[in-house]
C-alpha cells in the first residue's frame, strides 16, 4: 500500500513538470548585421547581409519588412521586433523599426507608404 502511495505521489509530482517549447518565427536579425547597412546598398546586397524579408508585397517593392517573434512558452512572454527598409528604385534609402538604426539610414523625412 505504501509503495502505491509513493508511486502515485511521484506521478502527480511529475505531471506539474511539463516543458513547453519556445517558438521563434521570422527573420532572426543580429544588430551587427543591421550595423552593416548603408545608404545606396542594392537590394541584392541587403539580401546578402540580412537575408530575404518575411513580408513580401508584390505591389510595393520599395518597402521591405523583416519580422521576428519569440514566444517563451514557459514564461508566457512574447517578443516581437520589426525592421522596415525603404528603397528608391534598387537603392536603400532609409530604415526604421525596433532595432538600433545606423545614423545614415534614420528616417529624416516622411516616406509615403
Amino acid at each position: 500500500m505504501l509503495k502505491k502511495l509513493f508511486l502515485l505521489l511521484f506521478i502527480v509530482s511529475l505531471s506539474g513538470c511539463v516543458y513547453r517549447l519556445d517558438i521563434q518565427q521570422g527573420n532572426i536579425l543580429a544588430q551587427r548585421d543591421i550595423d552593416k547597412l548603408r545608404p545606396e546598398l542594392t537590394k541584392n546586397q541587403v539580401v546578402f547581409v540580412l537575408g530575404s524579408p518575411v513580408v513580401d508585397d508584390g505591389f510595393a517593392d520599395d518597402k521591405w519588412v523583416y519580422l521576428y517573434s519569440y514566444e517563451n512558452a514557459n514564461l508566457g512572454k512574447t517578443t516581437v521586433k520589426k525592421l522596415e527598409l525603404y528603397f528608391n528604385g534598387d537603392k536603400l534609402v532609409s530604415a526604421a523599426g525596433d532595432y538600433e538604426i545606423p545614423e545614415a539610414l534614420k528616417m529624416s523625412h516622411n516616406i509615403e507608404q
